[in-house]
């Protein structure tokens, strides 16, 4: 190839793929990322370059990126690769139920019992006394009968696929009755109505937004009426001049007229939150006590397990619900019912408070969280990072007592550029998702777990260095 030929064509100076493989930058990425994910991000870096190339025939002369730049293309690429991928972070916004970042962690008993599961074979579908199949799931089953005061249980794989389940078995091709106050959207665009169509089920809306009576619900049902549904607020709160029938009241509606209520709880509570300062939730327990037919709520909100749908009631409901064919499309699996089953027991132990990290973050007491703020704060201060401490308010979050906060101690991070600072947190290892308040960046000590403290303050000053 003439030297004519290759300044008519900057693309032939490009390097090959072995070349840059075989550099020491080359191996060093192969070493960290793999040779399959490191020879595609070298790929897609020439082919971004032969593109700009070819685009620069026209005009001016463009010339070929070096090896260098070739290389640092490949490991940027590879390096946002790895952020997408799943992994862990710190939580340092201060809202507990934080959706975006899973919800909730596992206690540790609950964790060993992921990993339990995760290791070998269980007796998941089998009964060692008797050497045969058994029911998925009658362990953990049998402790929210317990906890709740129903007659049985089944789980699912989500709240949403709980009611799913719920209006297929039960009202496919009939009518439920809902309140027009509570055709709710949560998070992700789940929407109430829209899980009612896929059901089959007929929608019946009663009494207006924020005021509907029992003789509404009364006056809907028919002959076709299969279901009467309530669906607890979850993520918004309605007041001024607002009605609703009490769950006890619509139950008896319901049994009056020869069919179940369905009440969706939403975050399964089975603390009383007013003991924290928080407004109270609804709980299964009262939903059961007050005559609801069947209750579903989430396991990995309140609850503090992981994501799971909680049917409780009935039997005879329950054992409808688990002949459905859907039943199996939304079953559980081992993990799962692992670490579900774990923390269950701490609330049959009575250590909930103590064991499980939703209780025991909103349980933090104000003054070592304000101990730990004014720690961090010196800390960052003797690494150069200019920090104070000032009261603050932290969030419960994930779709639960909407607008209610609890106090806490934040620390202040100084600096110009409040969404570069935060952007920086998120590219350290292990990233730090934290939160702007009043165009400051600020921690809250109350969701950092334990353990986790020496790598939030490392990963602050190098994300302030950085800047």
């Amino acid at each position: 190839m003439s030297n004519a030929d290759t300044e008519r064509d900057p693309r032939r100076q490009l390097p090959a793929v072995s070349r840059l493989l075989d550099s020491e930058a080359g191996r060093a990425l192969i070493a960290q990322h793999g040779r399959t994910r490191t020879v595609a991000a070298i790929q897609h870096a020439l082919d971004d370059a032969r593109a700009a190339l070819g685009a620069g025939d026209a005009g001016a002369p463009v010339a070929a990126p070096g090896e260098g730049a070739l290389l640092a293309q490949a490991e940027a690429a590879l390096e946002a690769e790895a952020r997408r991928a799943l992994q862990a972070v710190i939580n340092a916004t201060g809202v507990v139920i934080h959706t975006n970042l899973g919800r909730v962690p596992l206690s540790e008993a609950a964790q060993e019992a992921v990993r339990m599961a995760a290791h070998g074979y269980t007796n998941l579908e089998y009964r060692l006394d008797a050497g045969e199949r058994g029911g998925r799931g009658q362990y953990v089953e049998a402790m929210l009968c317990a906890l709740t005061g129903a007659e049985a249980a089944l789980v699912v794989n989500n709240a949403a696929s709980a009611v799913l389940l719920a209006l297929t078995a039960l009202a496919e091709g009939g009518d439920v009755v809902i309140s027009r106050g509570q055709l709710i959207e949560i998070g992700g665009g789940f929407r109430v109505p829209e899980v009612m169509a896929q059901s089959g089920a007929r929608l019946v809306e009663v009494g207006t937004t924020n005021r509907t009576r029992l003789s509404d619900y009364e006056a809907a049902i028919t002959e076709a009426t299969r279901l009467v549904f309530a669906a607890h607020h979850s993520n918004f709160r309605i007041i001024g001049f607002y009605e609703e029938p009490h769950v006890g009241e619509l139950a008896a509606l319901a049994h009056a007229h020869g069919l179940p209520m369905l009440h969706d709880v939403g975050s399964g509570a089975l603390l009383d939150t007013a003991a924290y300062g928080l407004a109270h939730e609804p709980t299964p327990v009262e939903s059961v006590a007050a005559g609801a037919d069947l209750v579903t709520f989430s396991g990995d909100k309140l609850l503090g397990g992981p994501q799971a749908g909680c049917i409780v009631g009935r039997a005879d409901l329950v054992a409808l619900l688990r002949r459905h064919a859907l039943a199996r499309a939304v079953r559980i699996d081992k993990y799962c019912m692992a670490g579900l089953g774990a923390t269950l027991r701490h609330y049959i132990d009575g250590e909930a408070e103590a064991e499980v990290p939703v209780w025991r973050m909103m349980a933090r007491p104000l003054a070592a969280l304000k101990a730990t703020a004014r720690r961090w704060a010196r800390a960052l201060a003797a690494r150069g990072v200019a920090a104070s401490v000032k009261p603050g308010l932290s969030k419960v979050g994930g779709g639960s007592l909407p607008e209610e906060t609890l106090p806490t101690f934040l620390v202040i991070l100084d600096c110009e550029s409040p969404d570069r600072l935060m952007g920086r947190l998120r590219r350290e290892t292990p990233p730090v998702v934290a939160r702007v308040e009043d165009d400051h960046v600020v921690l809250d000590p109350r969701t950092v777990l334990d353990g986790q403290e020496d790598a939030l303050l490392h990963a602050v000053a190098r994300a302030v260095e950085a800047l």
